[in-house]
């Protein structure tokens, strides 16, 4: 019986979870799909690898030079991407800043929420800035920082999707990288905005 009493708060919160988690990857998804976000970043870092891993030298900046536009393209996209979510209502576009997903956080403790139309335009930004390169990073610097500052937008995208716990996870088992580690490789003022958000 305490077991039975137990079990069913707990199997009404989990619903509960399941059920928003749902309702965001549907949003999310719903304006993603529209732009080759998803693919561009994909070009991008499989071009940073092949480019990082090549020992001659010309066929190296052959695939530098190819990189260009497909880093263009995914500038373009990704912004494009943040404008169109920027039209999402504000409560629905708002998630949970605790470390696990608990059902109406975000109305019962707003406090402890961000909001991603905002998070999606500083990566925006701070994918086109390391474009521009004013830093004058050499290459491998920059796809360092760029391959950060993407990485960084995957995990804020399954934070919003899921939790901070599990995007964290996922980071860590895809790319062996810390949460901690992305927010620190990318550029200062990315970091700044991102902190100022989810902090």
């Amino acid at each position: 019986m305490d077991f039975l009493l137990l079990a069913l708060p707990l199997g009404a919160l989990w619903f509960l979870n399941v059920r928003e988690q749902h309702r965001r990857i549907r949003l999310l998804a719903s304006t993603l799909g529209q732009f080759q976000v998803e693919r561009q970043m994909e070009t991008v870092a499989d071009g940073y690898l092949r480019a990082l891993g090549e020992s001659d030298a010309e066929r190296r900046a052959q695939i530098w030079n190819m990189l260009g536009q497909a880093e263009q393209t995914l500038c373009a996209q990704l912004r494009a991407f943040a404008n169109a979510f920027g039209k999402v209502d504000a409560q629905a576009a708002r998630f949970s800043t605790l470390p696990l997903c608990l059902p109406y956080a975000v109305q019962w403790l707003g406090h402890f929420s961000a909001d991603l139309r905002a998070l999606l335009q500083v990566h925006a930004t701070g994918v086109e800035q390391v474009l521009a390169n004013r830093e004058q990073l050499s290459q491998k610097d920059r796809a360092y920082r760029m391959t950060a500052e993407l990485l960084l937008l995957q995990h804020s995208c399954q934070w919003f999707c899921r939790s901070k716990a599990t995007a964290s996870a996922r980071m860590l088992a895809r790319h062996q990288t810390p949460h901690a580690q992305l927010v620190a490789s990318v550029s200062e003022g990315t970091r700044q905005a991102y902190l100022r958000l989810v902090a």
